[in-house]
């Protein structure tokens, strides 16, 4: 398997769901099934394109108010190209607390939640810059010996033959292998040896059966090819077979028609690789992606000798599994890679948290780790850039998933990109705050039908997230609404009477949810229940420069504000001469949140009087906050 199962734990062979998100004769968007349960416990001319919301470039002081959103294209520049080392979350530019919670919350997984532990255990790494601020393992790498479907238990080896986590843990990645295929893919368009939008066809001509002649290269690395998410290559003994199973395939929707997330796409992308260089795709990460950057524990079909130090996966057998193959340990999970000799452009890789944190950094150094480049800062952005903005909610980049609050939680920004694994394994990115968390659990291990969603991964991504401060737009503090889901907070400001023809309400205001499910609402009551108040916002630009206000008709904003403050007035004259209540409604739903709203500076004035400010402590002291506290950061 490669995916991420999110349909709430079928099975993944053919017979159930395969890969991740969907079954064999289907394709559905994987962002549908990743809530889960959330319980405790040629060339392409690299001219630039586009960009969909941009976020502004990372820094030590990205995420804290320094800009207008939609400006840089979110990777580090000039000089901030750092190189990895440890050190605390302080030197990091992140907050203690969140990162401790990080692996309690982890933790809490290693339980029944709710039936079943998540995963056995897990490496958790999490940085900001060039700081490595955690890395920590949990759990065991190898418990299980076998698994018992009567009893729906696990066989546990005996504990002297148990292996507890550690740092330097090799994993299986499952489908995180499709993004060393498509950095290999963004090298060869960079080179002129791959045009973007070229028919696959036209590289692979057998490939144009079953109607396929118009798939492009585009198509592949975004799974917009209208492949289904997976066929059963395995069953052909020979890797012939295998091809032509892959040449008679027929599309179920037309290129470019939908997003549906697809193992085949991969497959295909590795066929053109290989073609075009003459080499295997194996020789290919080494040589030109982990070999540079000193990856040395990262690779196709590790050797007997790593085996103490890989994580376990599962027991596969029929029915769960399409093959009969007992403990797979050291050896690739996924059916169709193991067929295909362990080398497949889905799945395949295996990796240490370390050497994905230097993927991470070298990424967001903009293609460049120490003295090794792998890829230009144009071709960079292109992963990071939403190519499929006729799909929203299924944003993504050349290879990379955007914007997926599913597993990135409150990291998700437009430009956050990652990916998940279905062995359990996930990596995130984000170049607004320069941050990147890798989660690398075996959650296969002893069988796959144990765990359902990526709880564990939101639950950690919403702490790393928590952990980047946002300084106050003045003084030392603002109001923060908290991150809980399922959540109803409200900051209610004391009774005030407006007499003058144009009284207002001024703020500070910066928010971050999930796009259309969580929301902040400025209400008005005069005792007869709470109505919206329209207002204006306006994001602070380049120096004085202040872009035109936005409207906010409805009173509420969601989704994404670009992470900087914006300073918002509202017209209360409609209220003139009532006693009048304000307060702000941070609502938020069950399943995911962002990284919140704050609220600072609030006055209202009244013509030319100011009659309620929140930095007089007379003042300060009437607003009634519920949910909502007062924060530094």
């Amino acid at each position: 398997m490669t995916g991420d199962t999110r349909n709430h734990g079928r099975t993944a062979d053919g017979r159930g769901t395969h890969g991740e998100g969907s079954s064999a004769g289907s394709g559905i968007p994987r962002r549908r099934l990743g809530g889960g349960i959330l319980a405790v416990g040629g060339a392409l001319a690299l001219t630039p394109i586009p960009l969909a919301a941009a976020a502004p470039r990372g820094g030590p002081g990205a995420g804290v108010a320094q800009g207008p959103a939609g400006t840089g294209a979110g990777m580090a520049s000039g000089a901030h190209r750092p190189t990895l080392r440890y050190g605390s979350a302080a030197r990091a530019g992140l907050l203690r607390g969140p990162l401790d919670q990080l692996v309690r919350d982890a933790e809490a997984y290693l339980s029944d939640s709710p039936a079943h532990p998540w995963y056995a255990g897990a490496v958790l790494l999490a940085g900001r810059g060039g700081t490595v601020a955690l890395h920590r393992p949990i759990g065991k790498a190898v418990r299980y010996a076998a698994y018992d479907e009567k009893t729906d238990t696990g066989v546990e080896f005996p504990a002297d033959r148990q292996i507890p986590m550690a740092t330097d843990t090799v994993f299986d990645l499952a489908s995180i292998s499709k993004l060393f295929t498509s950095l290999l893919a963004v090298q060869q368009i960079e080179r002129g040896r791959l045009e973007l939008e070229a028919t696959v066809a036209s590289y692979l001509p057998d490939f144009a059966g079953g109607g396929k002649q118009d798939i492009t290269v585009r198509h592949l690395l975004t799974h917009t090819s209208g492949f289904r998410s997976w066929i059963p290559l395995y069953k052909e003994p020979t890797r012939e077979g295998k091809l032509r199973m892959l040449w008679e395939e027929v599309p179920t929707t037309a290129p470019g028609s939908a997003y549906l997330y697809s193992d085949l796409n991969l497959i295909s992308l590795q066929l053109i690789l290989e073609t075009i260089t003459g080499r295997p795709l194996d020789a290919l990460l080494r040589d030109e992606i982990t070999a540079p950057l000193g990856m040395r524990r990262t690779r196709y079909n590790p050797p007997a000798s790593w085996k103490p130090k890989i994580a376990a996966t599962e027991d596969a057998r029929p029915p769960w599994s399409g093959l009969d193959r007992g403990l797979v340990w050291g050896e690739v999970h996924d059916e169709n890679a193991y067929s295909l000799g362990g080398v497949a452009g889905h799945a395949g890789v295996f990796s240490c948290a370390w050497d994905l944190a230097v993927l991470a950094r070298t990424l967001l150094n903009g293609g460049i780790y120490g003295r090794a480049r792998i890829l230009s800062e144009e071709s960079v952005d292109l992963l990071f850039t939403d190519f499929n903005t006729d799909f929203p909610g299924d944003e993504h980049g050349l290879g990379f998933e955007l914007y997926q609050h599913w597993y990135m939680g409150a990291m998700a920004t437009p430009r956050s990109a990652g990916h998940t694994g279905f062995t359990g394994t996930s990596l995130v990115l984000d170049p607004t705050t320069d941050t990147f968390l890798i989660v690398l659990g075996n959650s296969v291990h002893p069988v796959r039908s144990w765990r359902s969603g990526s709880a564990p991964r939101v639950a950690t991504a919403n702490q790393l997230a928590r952990a980047v401060p946002v300084a106050p737009e003045r003084g030392r503090t603002a109001w923060f609404s908290g991150m809980a889901s399922a959540t109803t907070a409200t900051l209610t400001l004391p009774p005030l009477r407006p007499r003058s023809s144009r009284p207002r309400l001024e703020c500070a205001l910066w928010w971050d949810t999930e796009p259309g499910s969580d929301s902040l609402v400025l209400e008005a009551s005069t005792g007869q229940g709470w109505q919206p108040v329209p207002f204006t916002t306006a994001a602070r630009g380049p120096g004085r420069h202040r872009p035109d206000p936005q409207p906010h008709p409805t009173g509420s904003v969601s989704g994404w504000s670009g992470r900087v403050w914006h300073r918002l007035e509202a017209d209360l004259s409609a209220w003139r001469g009532e006693s009048l209540h304000l307060r702000w409604r941070y609502t938020t739903d069950q399943r995911y949140v962002g990284r919140g709203a704050y609220v600072g500076s609030l006055r209202v004035r009244d013509g030319a009087v100011t009659v309620f400010d929140s930095e007089r402590p007379r003042d300060a002291g009437r607003i009634g906050a519920t949910g909502w506290v007062l924060s530094a950061d």
